[in-house]
């Protein structure tokens, strides 16, 4: 966290400094590095649907199937139904902490 704001999530330019003068390089160096990730990210996301940090975590996509609309018990009133939409298949990204992330909490 940054001095004084621990309420806060760091921005995005907090992060590229702290990594800068972490690993003794630019910012712009830094920038690049997350710009790389981000097209490795992508790519791996769309063929496979998994990538991996390692040591931190597992980013996946799961193909969620269509959903037609039909009708179910409504869990506010008991004794009736409720209709639920329909859904498109759609893709859901999921991260899964690994081991080290995990220890550090």
């Amino acid at each position: 966290m940054a001095k004084g704001n621990k309420s806060k999530a760091r921005t995005k330019s907090e992060v590229f400094a702290a990594l800068a003068e972490h690993a003794g390089i630019t910012r712009k160096q830094v920038s690049a590095v997350f710009e790389a990730l981000a097209g490795i990210m992508k790519k791996d996301l769309r063929g496979p649907g998994l990538f991996v940090v390692p040591g931190l975590m597992k980013v996946l996509v799961v193909k969620k199937p269509a959903v037609k609309a039909h009708d179910r018990p409504d869990p506010f009133h008991p004794g009736e139904m409720m209709r639920v939409k329909a859904k498109p298949a759609r893709k859901v990204v999921k991260v899964r902490p690994l081991k080290n992330l995990k220890s550090m909490v």
